[in-house]
């Protein structure tokens, strides 16, 4: 890539897309092109090929899908896999038609087996049965990752895929009905200190484990990967260290200043028992996260003023 190529960032407005921006701006790529999902339904074939044919994006980074954490995916199920599939399959036909040079599909490591050897590494994808919560988005993502493969196969295409760990940072969704663990908490911990309440509730036992990456690393990943990998399959991005959910909570809790209580809640799911990747593939390329988890969580709720719940 150089600064006067033309880059489509797709889901510029989410919490990957716009850490995507940020950083390609910060590295003099000006020439970024995007569209709300008002302005051009990823989801129709006709509108995503007419729009290929007016821009012609030299590059596009895949960040676009509907995404939700474990009630939404489990309640949504039809939505998650229709829309997902037809958002990749779209993006990703268009970019061979109009003759991209690269293209970079972001997935999910929900996509792994739900009792999948710990840390993950990439060749454990598709030995075993997915956790049930997620599977048709994981389904989806899957889906992606093995286009792009065909497409590389087939046609040529320089189409890579990149599977992220869990991810926070700004502009995350907040809603407690839709949200990922970590900015839920976030909010639940801010409106008890606010209100004053003696406890917050935590969904689970607090053991299952997690790994999470602040939007700007996976940013400076992506990027990254964009000038350093094209094969198939696809690289991990994550930390390579996590933490259980009950330590998550604790650590929120000190970092908004609440001095109630935790309270599980067993009869709502855990999800998966763990899920740590394995970022061996990546480290060994050369990259490594920087954020650390508490620095990182201290910002993302330094950021929050701008929220309508704050």
């Amino acid at each position: 890539m150089n600064p006067d190529q033309k880059i489509y960032v797709a889901g510029h407005r989410g919490m990957v897309g716009s850490a995507l921006v940020r950083k390609l701006r910060s590295l003099g790529y000006e020439n970024i092109v995007t569209r709300t999902s008002r302005e051009l339904d990823l989801r129709q074939q006709e509108a995503v090929q007419d729009f290929f044919a007016d821009e012609r994006p030299d590059y596009v980074f895949l960040a676009a899908a509907k995404v939700g954490g474990i009630m939404a995916n489990n309640t949504y199920r039809g939505q998650f896999l229709y829309d997902n599939l037809m958002i990749e399959a779209n993006v990703i036909e268009a970019a061979r038609v109009h003759e991209v040079k690269k293209l970079q599909f972001l997935g999910s490591s929900c996509i792994y087996p739900k009792m999948a050897p710990q840390p993950l590494t990439e060749d454990a994808l598709l030995t075993g049965p997915l956790e049930p919560t997620n599977e048709p988005y994981a389904i989806a993502k899957i889906t992606g990752i093995k286009l792009c493969d065909a497409y590389r196969s087939e046609y040529g295409c320089d189409f890579i895929s990149v599977m992220p760990t869990n991810l926070y940072g700004p502009n995350d969704n907040y809603d407690l009905q839709s949200s990922h663990v970590l900015p839920a908490l976030i909010r639940k911990f801010h409106e008890a200190k606010k209100e004053n309440r003696p406890e917050v509730v935590m969904w689970g036992t607090g053991s299952p484990k997690r790994e999470f990456l602040h939007a700007d690393d996976l940013a400076d990943a992506c990027v990254f990967l964009m000038q350093n990998f094209s094969d198939y399959g696809f690289v991990n991005v994550g930390t390579g260290e996590d933490l259980s959910i009950l330590s998550l909570a604790e650590t929120i809790k000190e970092v908004v200043g609440y001095e109630g209580k935790i309270t599980k809640d067993p009869t709502k799911p855990d999800g998966t028992p763990r899920k740590l990747m394995n970022v061996d593939k990546l480290h060994a390329m050369g990259w490594h996260h920087r954020i650390d988890l508490r620095d990182g969580i201290e910002r993302v709720y330094a950021e929050l003023e701008d929220q309508d719940w704050y």
